[in-house]
């Protein structure tokens, strides 16, 4: 029997006809990935942000809103200030009712909102559910792929190891592919994205003070960077990339400009590490903007093919993502082959499996903050561990997004951005 191959994926071939067609669903640009904006979270307060910028277009003259958080965004949401996100856009034209359903879960996605426009006599006018699916995405119900609204397909390709097949017969490497997929203005745009994480670290380490909300958590990064330059150069190397990352994680926290990378709870990772090997090697900005294309590529694959949402699979979607981004961007610097980077991006996603999203007291404080700093160590090892091998292993970092999604769907709702579970269980803020 003949076989052919659709999109990396082999099927037989009876005579001249194909018994199964390969149906290749493309993904959204990486600019849907690094997204420029304000924290805490991308997921409930930047989503629902644009939410209601979108809904207001619709609605640019009514009596009032109604707008009803369902699920993890309900749950969390308060200390996400996704009620701040939401009624500094509506109010600007009348008052908002919010509606708080932590236990109603909608069978799309756990972070659903309903937005209804009101009538002088409170009726409800053209009611809108939509859902924030990660990284500051919109959905529709209606939309079986998750993917943005209103954006266009950009990538034929949406598994690595298609694209990894394409590099060897190529020759080139996988921000080659991102060149020849995006617009030719893709690398202005990273240029502006790296700008925003630079300047998120260096204000991150000039910070002092207490992050707001009830916790009364102090700001780490500039202790930990002075403290740094008083060790030797190994130790030196790793105590600079936890303040860093720490630096970008804290000014999110505090409601600072940052990037999602792939989103605003695990924003520190990929800015850590790539300042890092900038200042200590000094990498031309081409250079880490190459790699930024990759880590762009490789958020883009598990948000595609899995998800990037806390409260959709747990913090293994985000901070194991900022990780595997991180980690196949370092190995790109250091001359890794296509094959060595799969094997770092593997390694990032593949030792976070199974960790849960549960933020104590519903800020993106402890534990993601802390979080940060070991994601943005562990890419550093995960590059290293590859770059000794010649990038060969069993499991594939496809399969892993595979085993990273059933994982997520596997894990409790306690455990996922709900802080109803684990280290956010009967937790009590300190009183001031």
């Amino acid at each position: 029997m003949l076989k052919k191959s659709f999109g990396g994926i082999i099927f037989p071939v009876c005579g001249l006809t194909l018994c199964i067609i390969s149906i290749i669903v493309a993904m959204k640009s990486i600019k849907e990935l690094y997204r420029i904006g304000t924290g805490p979270s991308s997921s409930h307060t930047m989503g629902p942000r644009k939410a209601a910028e979108i809904y207001l277009k619709r609605h640019p003259v009514a009596d009032g809103f109604r707008v009803t958080l369902y699920g993890s965004l309900a749950a969390t949401g308060k200390g996400h200030m996704t009620n701040v996100a939401i009624t500094d856009v509506l109010w600007r034209v009348a008052p908002v009712e919010l509606i708080w359903q932590p236990k109603v879960f909608l069978p799309f996605h756990p972070n659903g909102m309903k937005f209804a426009a009101l009538d002088k006599d409170g009726n409800e006018i053209d009611p809108w559910t939509v859902f924030s699916i990660g990284g500051g995405a919109l959905a529709e119900e209606n939309d079986s792929s998750a993917a943005s609204i209103n954006t266009p397909d950009v990538y034929e390709m949406n598994h690595l190891s298609e694209i990894l097949a394409w590099c060897e017969r190529t020759g080139k490497s996988y921000w080659e592919y991102v060149q020849e997929c995006e617009e030719s203005d893709i690398w202005d745009y990273l240029r502006e994205v790296w700008k925003t994480m630079q300047q998120a670290v260096e204000r991150g380490i000039d910070a002092e003070g207490v992050l707001p909300g009830p916790l009364n958590l102090r700001r780490k990064a500039s202790t930990y960077y002075i403290k740094a330059s008083g060790y030797r150069a190994s130790l030196q190397s790793r105590g600079l990339v936890f303040a860093y990352a720490l630096a970008v994680s804290e000014e999110n926290a505090s409601g600072g400009m940052i990037v999602t990378a792939p989103t605003c709870g695990s924003c520190g990772v990929v800015p850590a590490v790539l300042y890092h090997l900038q200042r200590s090697r000094d990498f031309s900005d081409t250079r880490i903007l190459r790699a930024l294309a990759t880590a762009g590529l490789v958020g883009n694959i598990v948000k595609h093919n899995a998800s990037i949402s806390g409260a959709e699979a747990g913090c293994q979607a985000e901070v194991g993502t900022a990780c595997s981004m991180a980690s196949a961007a370092a190995n790109q610097l250091f001359g890794g082959s296509p094959s060595q980077i799969e094997y770092a991006a593997e390694m990032g996603l593949e030792h976070h499996l199974g960790m849960t999203c549960d933020p104590v007291c519903g800020l993106v404080q402890i534990p993601c903050i802390e979080r940060n700093a070991y994601a943005a160590a562990r890419a550093l090892d995960a590059n290293l561990y590859s770059s000794f091998t010649d990038g060969q292993h069993r499991v594939s970092f496809d399969r892993v997004v595979e085993v990273m999604k059933e994982t997520g769907n596997d894990l409790p709702s306690l455990y996922k951005e709900t802080s109803e579970g684990g280290l956010a269980k009967d937790y009590h803020p300190i009183d001031n």
